[in-house]
């Protein structure tokens, strides 16, 4: 394995922490029908993954982490939604800043910002769409939960996505943005483009 790999997997492997304890410690429940919702963080580290890492690897990330603290919180039964749903999140999230904008060859700060904000938009915007929808028909035909809870389900996870969405975003661009020139001034920073 070279420096270039063993430097993405072990950022790799502290984004699905930080996305672990994202959701774990930064998390407030809601609960209908003896199912439930949550209001956390863990977002945050999915996308800041992608937008250093790239998409595979920060989705992966927090798919790891994420589905590993609904493992391990009571939220079992969305754990294969959530490993789905948060794959696709850095994948789009990573699509937009490194494949369509080229993100890590961007030297001008406000650019930066940008494209930051851009694709972490775009890859939780899909997540504000895609949980809500997802999660119903998981829940009803896979799981077996009564439409009528389902359906609220739905409407309660619309509400608490938009609102990790909107707090995951802000969190996000602003550590990128921060943590950013660090990296390039310690060495650490990892280069996505076609070379990777």
């Amino acid at each position: 394995m070279n420096k270039k790999n063993t430097l993405r997997l072990a950022l790799a492997a502290l984004f699905a922490a930080l996305a672990y304890i994202g959701f774990q410690f930064f998390r407030f429940d809601l609960s209908v029908g003896g199912e439930k919702t949550a209001f956390h963080l863990g977002n945050t580290f999915v996308v800041l993954a992608a937008l250093l890492l790239g998409g595979g690897w920060g989705g992966v990330a927090g798919a790891v982490g994420l589905t590993l603290a609904d493992l391990t919180s009571g939220y079992a039964t969305s754990a294969p939604k959530t490993f789905f749903l948060k794959l696709c999140i850095g994948l789009i999230t990573g699509l937009v800043a490194h494949i369509i904008c080229h993100l890590s060859q961007v030297k001008e700060a406000k650019k930066v910002l940008k494209i930051s904000l851009l694709a972490s938009v775009c890859g939780l915007a899909f997540n504000i769409v895609a949980d809500p929808v997802v999660g119903y028909f998981y829940k009803k035909y896979l799981l077996g939960v009564p439409q009528e809870v389902a359906s609220v389900l739905a409407k309660l996870s619309s509400l608490t996505t938009a609102v990790n969405a909107v707090l995951s975003v802000i969190f996000a661009v602003i550590l990128y943005n921060a943590l950013r020139p660090a990296l390039i001034k310690a060495g650490l920073f990892v280069s996505i483009g076609k070379e990777s």
